[in-house]
């Protein structure tokens, strides 16, 4: 009989326990930070209807860059890719009785089928945190100050990151700290955004990718019937922070 292969399913990671002593320092980072500023946690299963990717994002997500399947029931679905339409169905389907605004994080797993390459797996965890009822300008400033908190709490100096926005309003974010910059060019992958787009960058040319992103979209709860609500919020992914404290040497790397 041939042996069976001890490694993992490609692009996916194995946690064994030092592994998961940094994974848990990231989200108990992750945790601490957001709940101080009043976010509360929410949660659902990996495991989404097909369309409600298709609906906003199109087919060329579902055929190139998910794991999508028909169960035995003849439905189509599939490994979450991103946690923002999850977010926007569990609001509709509460979209009366819930009381706004309201401050919700997550910390899910996603899947995207897409080459591994250093900063990317098939498989990632990534807090998410959206900010849900306000459409002034100052949930933006909220919600981008609180991605910069966190770089922060992570021991993250301002010459470290870079956070590039892109908004017609820039000024008002610079008062959170010198590390802001304005770029027309910037524009995230979803094609769901409706207004002010960000993401963080590494300054340290060897790791130069961003780490987080988001931005505000306020039509997304259209798609299922209800009235819209204005959302902002970000994303920042594990993989790429893992990264970015091990180039920087900051804490659990700073010994080794």
């Amino acid at each position: 009989m041939s042996k069976l292969n001890t490694g993992p399913y490609r692009g996916v990671k194995d946690f064994y326990p030092e592994d998961m002593a940094i994974q848990n320092y990231i989200f108990n980072t992750w945790r601490k930070v957001v709940e101080n500023k009043g976010y509360v946690e929410y949660s659902a299963s990996i495991l989404e209807p097909t369309e409600i990717y298709t609906e906003k994002s199109g087919a060329e997500i579902i055929n190139e860059q998910t794991f999508t399947f028909t169960d035995r029931g003849d439905r189509q679905v599939t490994l979450r890719p991103e946690m923002t339409p999850t977010l926007a169905r569990m609001v509709a389907a509460r979209r009366r009785s819930l009381k706004f605004p309201l401050r919700w994080y997550s910390i899910p797993n996603l899947f995207r089928y897409e080459r591994p390459q250093r900063g990317r797996r098939r498989e990632h965890w990534q807090l998410n945190c959206d900010l849900m009822g306000i459409a002034g300008i100052e949930a933006d400033k909220e919600i981008v100050s609180l991605a910069y908190t966190i770089m922060k709490e992570f021991g993250a100096k301002d010459n470290d990151f870079e956070i590039r926005i892109n908004n017609s309003d820039t000024n008002i974010f610079k008062e959170i700290g010198p590390n802001f910059v304005f770029d027309q060019k910037l524009a995230r992958g979803q094609t769901y955004y409706t207004g002010m787009v960000f993401e963080i960058f590494d300054s340290n040319k060897e790791n130069a990718r961003s780490m987080a992103g988001g931005g505000r979209y306020d039509n997304l709860l259209e798609v299922f019937g209800v009235e819209p609500v204005p959302i902002v919020g970000f994303g920042m992914g594990d993989i790429t922070l893992r990264d970015f404290l091990e180039t920087h040497k900051l804490k659990p790397y700073a010994s080794r």
